[in-house]
């Protein structure tokens, strides 16, 4: 598989945030988000077996592993076993995704963060895919103005969602309209900042 890279800081974002975790950043996405956190992941990355992959993260055994890139599961094929190994060790697993590919094949090894495209973002995700996301699983929107949570707003009221929702405002930008929006309109969301930019780890 490809890896872009693979090192240790804290969740910064979804419902293990805060959470010292291991990451696994996959390289190569089918998407150019106007907001993406690590436009090098989209090409590049090293080819690694998954017994080199797996060697690196036995010296650290960690606990909680995030899967993410670039898009993931674009190499799910390649990814399967690996989580199930780690499984077998005993991690938990996460796996942030673009909202484009059908992640269901890995559900049984990890929960799911899909991360549903706003307009200000450029791209777009595939809201048919949110009726495979379970109580374990959560979602996220990436929101920069009141048109991205409208947008939002009305992919919840049209796609009931199982696992838990967050609202996560672009960086820098003005978090007061984000709340306001949440608030006037009672919906049933999480907002929440970038920790990892705020405190200034990767």
């Amino acid at each position: 598989m490809k890896v872009a890279e693979i090192f240790r800081s804290l969740q910064g974002e979804g419902k293990n945030q805060g959470k010292p975790c291991l990451f696994i950043r996959l390289a190569g996405c089918n998407l150019n988000c106007r907001w993406c956190d690590t436009p090098e992941s989209r090409t590049g990355g090293r080819e690694m077996s998954r017994d080199t992959v797996l060697e690196h993260l036995w010296r650290i055994n960690p606990p909680y592993v995030c899967v993410t890139g670039g898009e993931p599961l674009l190499q799910a094929e390649e990814l399967e076993p690996l989580l199930a190994s780690l499984v077998k060790r005993g991690s938990v697993i996460d796996i942030e995704t673009n909202g484009t590919v059908d992640f269901s094949r890995l559900q049984p090894y990890a929960s799911v963060c899909m991360d549903v495209k706003c307009p200000s973002s450029g791209e777009k995700s595939d809201p048919s895919l949110l009726s495979k996301i379970r109580p374990q699983d959560s979602v996220k929107f990436v929101v920069k103005d009141e048109a991205d949570c409208r947008y939002a707003a009305e992919v919840i009221a049209s796609h009931p969602v199982a696992g838990e929702i967050f609202f996560s405002p672009v960086f820098g930008t003005d978090y007061k309209v984000i709340s306001k929006f949440i608030l006037t309109n009672n919906l049933p969301v999480r907002m929440q900042v970038q920790l990892h930019k705020i405190i200034g780890v990767k």
